[in-house]
């Protein structure tokens, strides 16, 4: 933990901390915006494109958990298994809220049921009555409402991106205001609290496009902030970026079909996976005990050399 901090916190380019800045405190002011201008959406999400771009200048940062090279199929296990915990952990939250934050519970429910009605791909009352007798314009116009919606998904992932510059971001303040105890190495815990901003920035980022009652509001806030939290736990915890951004990305697509087009298209990918994660998990310890009885045979062996050159 401590190799780490130290390489989230190494020099920083002016080029690149002003880069940073954009993608952090810029994309909120634009998420405010979005809210008065569609321009302010349209660069929100150019902001969001880029940051793919930092995202590969700092995501080296991270370091490795481990000293050697990950196979492939232990990337695919940390990968499923970062996934499942966030699905059980997203469903103990979203339980939690519906509970607790009735309020938002039902704001979101009917939001969802009015974007899926808006969504139809059935031409009604003439509204599309302009458009030629074209079977093409039809198949155009699912194309064109699914993929804005995957794209938006596949956007959120990077959301990411922002959350590591902010740890980063704010590491570097806490090292130059607290420099007793950050010499003193006692640094998990500001780790720890920039991990619990950025999971409340994170929430309250999900309510700056939108006006809302407090009774609602403070419910988002809680709900995405415990999610943004679960994200940051498997960024720390994998010490992957591009892990973590196709998690999140993976999981808001498939949460998007399941509720405007497929139902239960979240649960049924979640089953896939966790069959891919069995599967990988049992091959992985078959590999383990393999590779352990190899190097057990090889220290019999080399015992059993020494021995004789002994004698």
């Amino acid at each position: 933990m401590m190799r780490m901090i130290t390489n989230l916190t190494k020099p920083i380019s002016k080029k690149l901390l002003f880069s940073m800045i954009i993608v952090t405190i810029g994309a909120e002011v634009l998420l405010y915006l979005t809210r008065y201008s569609s321009m302010a959406s349209t660069l929100y999400d150019a902001v969001m494109v880029s940051s793919f771009f930092i995202g590969w200048k700092i995501y080296r940062r991270l370091g490795s958990q481990q000293g050697h090279q990950k196979s492939p199929r232990q990337i695919m296990l940390q990968f499923t298994g970062a996934f499942l915990i966030f699905f059980f952990g997203s469903t103990i939250v979203n339980v939690y809220s519906s509970i607790t934050f009735e309020d938002f519970n039902k704001d979101y429910d009917q939001y969802v049921q009015d974007y899926t009605e808006s969504q139809s791909f059935d031409v009604e009352d003439g509204v599309d009555a302009s458009l030629p007798d074209n079977p093409n314009w039809s198949i155009f116009e699912k194309v064109d409402t699914i993929g804005y919606d995957l794209f938006n998904d596949t956007l959120a992932g990077l959301e990411e991106v922002w959350r590591l510059a902010y740890i980063i971001l704010l590491l570097v303040v806490c090292k130059k205001l607290f420099p007793r105890r950050w010499e003193s190495g006692s640094r998990d815990v500001f780790l720890m609290a920039a991990l619990f901003i950025t999971s409340i920035l994170f929430g309250i980022d999900h309510t700056l496009d939108t006006e809302q009652p407090w009774a609602i509001r403070i419910g988002a806030i809680v709900t995405f902030a415990n999610m943004g939290l679960m994200f940051g736990i498997i960024l720390l915890w994998t010490r992957s970026l591009w892990l973590t951004v196709i998690v999140h990305a993976l999981y808001d697509i498939t949460a998007t079909l399941s509720w405007y087009y497929i139902d239960y298209a979240v649960e049924y990918f979640t089953l896939g996976v966790l069959i891919i994660h069995l599967s990988l998990f049992i091959l992985e310890k078959i590999h383990q005990k393999r590779l352990m009885s190899q190097l057990a045979m090889v220290q019999e062996g080399q015992i059993a050399e020494l021995t004789q050159s002994v004698e």
